[in-house]
């Protein structure tokens, strides 16, 4: 394998590729030089000089025993290229059923470190995610009041993130309250290591997460949401660095949107996109299984909008669409349907000129980057909070992707992002 940096500071593993995005763009942030590949590194990849390495999987929603095998050959090459710290990375809305995966991954990685203990926080106070009591509130909401509780894949119906981790593992799980925080990094240091397992954190405000990050310097797992990361650069003496970091030399040509997301957030913004008089085709999973809708008639639809119009094209649809698709075609096809047609749509797109995507929802930007071939990605500017601009290559073009969370960015994000590469 290619030579990593003298000192890797901290080898990530991401359970899909918008959280993996949106970690790289935190430790960036914080003056970290981060490489994000997908998939475990192979020894071709070229590390040199990175201080964190960010791996991206497709894990979230496949089977638990599948998740944790790809999460251990990924840590096990970050271990191999000198990685210091190993944190894993799940989304700020804990995403996740009863049987898993985070519990049975972060049971795994302590198992490989030959740890006891580490921490869990998914708190993301910019994007409005605290943790409270060791319960997860989006906005003023308890997760199981928010959208989340009717999350296609992982529904969210229970918000106190104790109880939900003690279903997923056989460690013990316990919490550490915002009074332990609050009291400072001694306290919080000495408070996680006298727990045995697994502590949910609570954390309100940015400078909690500094707090925890600083607390967990000696950890060899860490593991919550990006927020965490704000804090970890300063253990290894990393300070930011100027705004060369953000960077990129987006290529010239035409711009398109896909979305599978179906949360809240994504149809707000597709809707906004819309109502804007962005050209949009809609694809119905039932006639695309069906064969009524193929690959080339979307690939037409974006090919004829006029030059300076950017088409967007989307499958996300309302709670009660997606349960009919998920009766007729069942849950994992319903999902691999419009997996499957993105990713071969992007691809057709990409060699037709089409250079500048933004991609919604985590199990579609995983999908797409699969189409294009691409196997890593380096950060660029920041459109809103845990959503940049990402350089990368695709069968020898030059692409520009922002890869959207399904619940991340401002109503607006598919028309002001596009000015952030100008």
């Amino acid at each position: 394998m290619a030579e990593a940096a003298a000192a890797l500071c901290i080898g990530a593993i991401a359970d899909d590729l918008t959280g993996a995005t949106d970690l790289a763009l935190m430790l960036s942030r914080g003056g970290m030089r981060v490489k994000q590949v997908v998939g475990a590194p192979e020894s071709d990849i070229d590390l040199q000089g990175a201080d964190a390495v960010v791996v991206s999987l497709k894990s979230r929603t496949i089977p638990a025993e599948d998740a944790v095998g790809q999460s251990i050959a990924a840590a096990k090459a970050l271990l191999d290229v000198g990685a210091r710290q190993l944190f894993f990375k799940y989304c700020s809305t804990f995403d996740s059923t009863d049987d898993g995966n985070i519990g049975p991954v972060i049971e795994a990685l302590l198992e490989l470190l030959g740890e006891k203990r580490t921490l869990a926080c998914p708190a993301f106070p910019t994007n409005k995610r605290t943790v409270y009591k060791g319960h997860l509130f989006v906005g003023d909401q308890l997760l199981s009041d928010s959208s989340m509780k009717d999350h296609p894949l992982t529904p969210m119906r229970d918000s106190n993130l104790v109880r939900v981790l003690a279903r997923q593992m056989r460690l013990p799980v316990s919490l550490v309250p915002i009074e332990t925080v609050r009291a400072g990094i001694d306290v919080l240091r000495a408070a996680l290591q006298a727990i045995e397992g697994v502590a949910i954190v609570d954390a309100l405000e940015d400078e909690d997460l500094r707090t925890i990050g600083a607390a967990a310097q000696t950890f060899r797992l860490v593991t919550g949401g990006s927020g965490v990361a704000l804090g970890l650069p300063n253990n290894f003496g990393i300070e930011r660095r100027c705004a060369r970091t953000f960077a990129l030399k987006a290529p010239h040509g035409r711009a398109v949107v896909l979305a599978g997301s179906c949360s809240a957030a994504t149809r707000r913004q597709i809707q906004t996109a819309l109502k804007s008089g962005m050209p949009g085709l809609k694809l119905d999973p039932l006639a695309i299984a069906r064969g009524a809708t193929a690959v080339e008639d979307a690939a037409a639809f974006a090919l004829a909008t006029p030059g300076n119009a950017i088409p967007i094209i989307y499958a996300s649809d309302a709670p009660e669409a997606v349960a009919e698709s998920q009766r007729v075609l069942g849950r994992e096809r319903a999902g691999a349907v419009v997996e499957d047609f993105l990713s071969e749509l992007s691809a057709e797109l990409v060699e037709r000129g089409f250079c500048r995507m933004i991609v919604a929802g985590g199990e579609s930007s995983g999908a797409v980057i699969k189409g294009l071939g691409v196997r890593s990605l380096q950060v660029g500017p920041e459109i809103d909070p845990g959503v940049p601009w990402m350089q990368a290559t695709s069968g020898g073009h030059a692409v520009a992707l922002a890869l959207k969370s399904g619940n991340f960015g401002a109503d607006d994000i598919f028309m002001k992002a596009w000015e952030k590469l100008e």
